[in-house]
């Protein structure tokens, strides 16, 4: 998938123009994967400190050369359907972010009462061919993402946002100020023999934070007409594979795995008889599934999770509960 991320963009931007903020466990294989991108260009967190620091770094990091150059973040576990037009929207809204302070985020008309992702509430049309941002919600409860998709004027958050590193680098001083001066020492030892060192020490005092809660939201909070954030809503087939759930979907749509009742299997064998619409991953094991509906079934070497596809997003409550009682040989 991190392939498919960079080929996608490399129509817009040279090999040596990506940077890919991973850790120690990943950053070999990455470069094994990446054979066009240099190891100085693999960043390798210390410690995970969630998109607020991580993008906040590679804006600091790029400021030092070049304050105008437009950023674009793209988590790596995402699929588009349509690259063409996922490029052209890119392309629009680093239009919009190279013409001022402004930051662009791409939405996606959402297709179902999702809660784990986070909805953008967009208001005017203007000049750019953006729409404003007027507010910003993080994976809302069911109610409310009910209620957002009934009201027709709220995209899904893809979390692929644009903007000069300048642009990025003045909001996280602002709304970040204990984690900016880290952030800056980091950037400036950058390419320095003392890098690691820096980067060992500092990061883990940042603030473990997302950009949309870190950012996004309390900009918005300012009103629309005051916070430079625009949406460009957009349907390139996107999907985010970060759940059970999402995946289903994913594979649901491509029918991979896929029976006449919507059930989808990665199993040994699976029997499904009056069940509609269940996902199940057994590779080891045969799966039977009567009168069931809208489960996920995950089976494992030592353990087996069983949710519905709805409360899919709510896997990490497990994991969080798991780490309590100190069974981290499960998580």
């Amino acid at each position: 998938m991190i392939q498919r991320t960079v080929d996608r963009l490399m129509p817009l931007a040279a090999p040596g123009d990506f940077w890919v903020i991973t850790n120690d466990v990943l950053a070999g294989e990455i470069c094994g994967q990446l054979e066009n991108m240099r190891p100085e260009q693999v960043i390798c967190e210390p410690v995970a400190r969630n998109t607020a620091p991580a993008a906040g770094l590679a804006a600091f990091l790029i400021e030092r050369r070049a304050p105008n150059a437009v950023l674009g973040m793209f988590p790596a576990d995402h699929t588009i359907a349509n690259e063409p037009e996922f490029l052209r929207v890119v392309a629009q809204a680093a239009a919009i972010a190279a013409s001022g302070e402004n930051m662009v985020v791409l939405g996606v008309t959402p297709t179902r009462a999702e809660t784990g992702y986070g909805y953008i509430e967009t208001g005017e049309a203007v000049p750019n061919g953006a729409v404003r941002v007027q507010r910003f919600t993080e994976k809302p409860n069911r109610e409310r993402a009910e209620a957002f998709v009934t009201a027709g004027n709220y995209c899904w958050n893809s979390g692929v946002f644009v903007w000069s590193a300048r642009t990025l680098a003045n909001a996280v001083r602002e709304h970040l100020p204990e984690t900016a001066p880290h952030l800056e020492a980091i950037a400036k030892a950058w390419g320095t023999a003392d890098f690691k060192r820096v980067f060992a020490e500092l990061y883990p005092l940042c603030e473990n934070i997302s950009v949309d809660y870190a950012i996004l939201e309390p900009r918005s909070a300012k009103g629309e007409h005051h916070s430079n954030l625009y949406c460009l809503p957009a349907d390139f087939g996107w999907n985010d594979l970060g759940s059970w759930a999402a995946l289903y979907e994913h594979q649901r749509e491509a029918r991979k795995n896929c029976d006449a009742d919507d059930n989808v299997a990665e199993s040994a064998g699976v029997l499904a008889i009056d069940a509609h619409g269940n996902y199940v991953y057994s590779p080891k094991k045969f799966v039977a599934l009567v009168g069931v509906h809208d489960l996920v079934v995950v089976e494992t070497e030592d353990a087996v999770l069983i949710t519905t596809r709805d409360s899919a997003q709510d896997v990490g409550k497990i994991v969080k509960e798991l780490a309590a009682e100190g069974r981290k040989d499960l998580i």
